[in-house]
């Protein structure tokens, strides 16, 4: 069923290691907010790229891209405060933080170079004209 998309794949991946976090939180430590909050974050990031998918235009594909973006900072904040509350031991924070700065390079990466091919694209079609 996967398609061999690395930002999707990942993406997913990610998500299914935050919901596993979430039940461990909620049942282990008995951590009820932020767990919440790094399930929402955390899960949104593949929900929004695969959302972009079927983006309506080059604009909306950028914004959806963007949103993922800010969801995984957002996470990544999430994951820190776990940590320094000791909700989180460092091999599960060294492994989250692992997987999550390899997303944010990602979706930077994307953002970047969409944005720079639609401007290509604008000052192509100005020129031709």
């Amino acid at each position: 069923m996967r398609k061999n998309n690395l930002i999707l794949d990942k993406s997913f991946d990610f998500a299914v290691r935050i919901v596993n976090l979430n039940k461990h939180l909620v049942f282990e430590k008995k951590e009820y907010v932020l767990s919440k909050q790094i399930l929402r974050s955390g899960t949104a990031i593949g929900a929004l790229v695969r959302e972009a998918q079927h983006a309506e235009s080059p604009a909306d594909f950028i914004h959806k891209f963007s949103i993922a973006l800010k969801e995984a900072n957002e996470t990544e904040y999430w994951l820190l405060l776990l940590y320094e509350t000791n909700y989180l031991n460092k091999n599960q924070f060294d492994s989250l933080k692992n997987d999550i700065e390899e997303l944010l390079k990602i979706l930077v990466t994307i953002v970047k170079n969409t944005k720079q091919k639609t401007r290509n694209r604008h000052e192509n079609k100005n020129t031709k004209q």
